[in-house]
């Protein structure tokens, strides 16, 4: 009886040799977690796009978080979320405990010197990102330009509404760089106004995020709008067929430029934590926004709210965000030219 209680002895003392470190590293996760709250700094204010996304988003994430921590959504929509940003990067306790909600575009406002801008992107720490607002620009039913090839014969009058805003950036770009042929009339409050505006002939199209023309379906369905291309280099799996503007692009050096100027697309709305969090940390959150995203309930929410909730990964955003840094600096000053209220 007692060689036999020493042989159950020995076996559990080498499985719990075994299955300790990775036992004990689950509880201590849990442990850390458990009656801690998280706080959800988002860049913006609330009602806006990325807002939304990340209270969604944190509906749902604490349930896969080890601990099942609160997480409270705090707004600091000061600058586009460039105060957010330099926030987390410089204040916020780095011990997983405050998750950035930040701009797609804070890597480019990086490269091109924004004033007021101190985080560094090589240097905080991306979880993720949701979306994919991939953009397009579409012309209503009378334009003359039937297809992307029409655009550098003939004009095409399109509404923005500001510099700065992707129905100003894009067409400039195509212009100056692809020697398109837009004309820009500004003055609208958004894209819903320029559709109106296009019912009323009083301009012909609109380049915008795809997302803006969900109320627009039957419009397309319907022959009242249709789509001249996309403004992605990547593939946009709700419009397989439409066309890139990369392919009329006759040099690597525009590609390069249009890589520079609408890579912030493929951040999604992006997810961030301070420099300096624990790696374990670190990959139990990203597994846990994975798994939130996976989660059927937030699915089911992001449906009945429209809200695309599409997975950027970590590593996509790190190999974006390097490759953005490789861009020679002459490039650089010539958006600065082009655009320069892009920062």
């Amino acid at each position: 009886m007692i060689k036999a209680r020493s042989c159950l002895f020995y076996a559990s003392a080498v499985l719990a040799s075994l299955l300790g470190p990775a036992a004990a590293q689950a509880q201590a996760d849990a442990d850390f977690y458990r009656n801690k709250q998280i706080r959800m700094i988002v860049g913006f204010a609330a009602g806006n796009e990325y807002d939304l996304g990340a209270r969604l988003l944190a509906r749902h994430w604490s349930r896969h978080i080890p601990g099942n921590p609160n997480i409270i959504v705090q707004n600091m929509p000061a600058a586009a979320s460039v105060v957010a940003a330099n926030y987390i990067a410089t204040q916020a306790p780095a011990d997983g405990t405050v998750i950035g909600a930040v701009s797609r575009n804070l890597v480019n406002q990086s490269l091109l010197g924004h004033p007021n801008l101190v985080a560094d992107p090589k240097k905080i720490i991306w979880i993720g990102g949701t979306s994919f607002p991939g953009r397009v620009c579409v012309a209503g039913a009378r334009a003359p330009a039937k297809d992307a090839e029409d655009l550098f014969a003939k004009e095409l009058i399109v509404g923005s509404n500001g510099a700065g805003n992707s129905t100003h950036i894009l067409p400039t770009v195509f212009n100056q760089l692809l020697g398109t042929k837009f004309k820009i009339v500004e003055g609208y409050r958004g894209t819903a106004d320029i559709l109106l505006a296009i019912e009323r002939d009083e301009v012909q199209g609109v380049c915008a995020s795809y997302g803006q023309f969900k109320s627009s379906a039957k419009s397309f369905e319907d022959g009242k709008l249709r789509i001249l291309f996309r403004a992605e280099e990547a593939a946009m799996q709700e419009i397989p067929n439409a066309k890139s503007i990369y392919d009329f692009a006759k040099t690597e050096r525009q590609k390069q430029f249009m890589r520079f100027v609408f890579s912030s697309t493929e951040f999604g709305r992006p997810y961030i934590l301070p420099p300096g969090v624990p790696a374990d940390r670190v990959q139990m959150l990203r597994k846990a926004f994975v798994d939130a995203l996976n989660d059927p309930q937030l699915i089911a929410e992001a449906e009945k709210l429209q809200m695309d909730m599409s997975f950027r990964s970590p590593a996509d955003l790190e190999a974006i965000t390097a490759s953005l840094f490789n861009t020679p600096p002459e490039l650089i000053e010539e958006v600065k030219k082009l655009l320069p209220n892009m920062n």
